[in-house]
């Protein structure tokens, strides 16, 4: 079996909201599952990630909706693009295209730092604003530069 390279939670993805970086964390270890699945893994990793995408999609559109977030219909259809494209790639890899299946999993570990930095933050940013009337505080840990 050929070793894949994994997807590794970083404190530079962390936001401030504490239920947002708890989903981010296992959303980037749901990715990790996919990237590191062998083929005949790979179905149910998939189904797991599809799983926990929903519930996190549907959570953030909760909290956007409820607290009249400006920039929700733009945030809310990345969410459904992104499921849309889980669920064909399910169908897909049901069928037996790995290959294709493997592709979505490089894309959503390129997709998510980018929507993260600038779609979720302003999210936690206005509901940390909203719910406390300041700005999230986030602690990293320094990595040593290689």
């Amino acid at each position: 079996m050929e070793q894949r390279a994994g997807f590794e939670w970083s404190d530079n993805f962390l936001l401030g909201y504490k239920p947002m970086d708890d989903t981010h964390r296992e959303f980037v270890e749901r990715v990790d599952a996919l990237l590191t699945a062998d083929d005949a893994m790979l179905p149910e990793a998939l189904a797991a990630f599809a799983r926990h995408a929903e519930a996190h999609f549907a959570q953030e559109d909760h909290w956007m909706e409820s607290e009249e977030f400006p920039a929700r219909d733009c945030h809310m259809d990345e969410h459904a693009k992104v499921l849309a494209s889980v669920r064909k790639i399910q169908q897909k890899l049901a069928g037996g295209d790995v290959a294709l299946a493997r592709k979505l999993v490089i894309a959503l570990m390129e997709w998510f730092p980018g929507h993260a930095d600038y779609l979720d933050s302003a999210l936690a940013t206005w509901l940390v604003k909203r719910r406390h009337a300041g700005a999230p505080l986030v602690f990293r840990r320094l990595t040593p530069s290689k």
